[in-house]
């Protein structure tokens, strides 16, 4: 291999280009303003695979203010625990949810079949492993691999298990 050939085969992967941030934070606040208008009633699926992810709302605690914070999220179920991802509209950081999970991992979700208790982790490196392929299952998390190729720190896969 010449010296361009292996600068090129050890190059970043190119992410997707992304919206703008302010079309992304726009989609995420409609988002809960649906479920808040609607009562609940709208804004909420279960997960299908080969279609869509299922959509949970998130309450978690914040680590410095103690107020309940709540945030939409995409998730699939792997036996009884919901099982997500730690991005922040594939920002480089990591979401704010996750990192009051980390301080404060109990937490409830709300879900099409009512409200539960949850205990939030990261997946084990075993987990993680037979957890990633599953994403695939579900087109909305579009190019994955890509958009976390081209982050910063590594995407954490959430798991929320009952309590």
């Amino acid at each position: 291999m010449n010296g361009d050939a292996v600068a090129e085969a050890t190059a970043k992967p190119e992410a997707p280009r992304l919206p703008p941030r302010w079309v992304i934070r726009f989609i995420w606040r409609g988002h809960r303003l649906l479920y808040r208008g609607t009562a609940g009633r709208l804004g909420l699926r279960r997960p299908s695979p080969g279609k869509a992810a299922g959509m949970l709302r998130l309450r978690t605690i914040g680590r410095r203010s103690g107020v309940e914070r709540a945030v939409m999220l995409c998730y699939f179920e792997s036996g009884a625990s919901l099982v997500t991802l730690a991005m922040n509209g594939w920002g480089s950081d990591d979401p704010a949810w996750w990192l009051n999970l980390q301080a404060r991992p109990d937490a409830s979700v709300d879900t099409v079949h009512g409200t539960r208790p949850v205990r939030a982790r990261a997946a084990t490196a075993d987990e993680r492993r037979a957890l990633w392929p599953r994403f695939a299952d579900f087109p909305g998390w579009g190019d994955i691999d890509s958009f976390v190729a081209a982050r910063e720190r590594p995407t954490a896969v959430v798991v929320l298990e009952p309590r």
